[in-house]
């Protein structure tokens, strides 16, 4: 089996996250990540999942996750194309080791964001491989409750999700939004 990561642009409307998850519910699927949010069309939200699967079942998760009405466009977003970042918050309380976790803060580019009672609470952004590395790094000083975000990619460049689908099926993207010249109050 092997990781995939896909990004979903749905319809920005009530339930649509709850149908998605449920067709990888009824077939026995788990998400290993699950990002939703919104895009620069308010209209729209995307989703970026993360799926561990075979290739030939990964085809089969796309063409039913087509078939939900709200879903407008679906992207694997390949490792060496994208990029990829996942968002940590996480508290230790380090006693005595305060300057050696300061030094690891540092050294994994995070920065504590709030220290209190002598607890710090560090943040930290990157590829999922450096999140885990750094909590690891910090299991031994105590972690005393952490969060951690989903997945999210973009493709490198000028390629956009948008501008490949939603203009090819007659949705406007921000960009052609912010050039109409139209007067809509008329």
């Amino acid at each position: 089996m092997s990781k995939h990561t896909l990004a979903v642009l749905v319809e920005n409307s009530p339930g649509v996250l709850a149908r998605v998850a449920s067709l990888f519910s009824r077939r026995a699927y788990n998400i290993d990540s699950l990002a939703v949010g919104p895009t620069e069309n308010s209209d729209i939200s995307r989703m970026t999942i993360v799926l561990n699967l075979e290739g030939h079942v990964l085809e089969q998760v796309m063409a039913q996750l087509y078939k939900l009405v709200n879903v407008i466009a679906i992207s694997e977003m390949p490792t060496e194309t994208t990029i990829q970042r996942e968002v940590l918050l996480v508290k230790v309380e380090p006693g005595a080791a305060r300057d050696e976790v300061l030094s690891m803060v540092k050294r994994f580019e995070s920065k504590v964001v709030d220290e209190e009672d002598g607890v710090l609470t560090i943040e930290a952004t990157g590829e999922s491989e450096i999140i885990a590395a750094l909590l690891e790094a910090l299991r031994p000083y105590g972690l005393k409750e952490l969060v951690q975000s989903g997945l999210v990619a973009l493709e490198r460049g000028r390629a956009a999700l948008s501008d490949r689908t939603l203009s090819a099926q007659g949705i406007s993207t921000l960009h052609e939004i912010g050039n109409t010249q139209t007067d809509y109050q008329n």
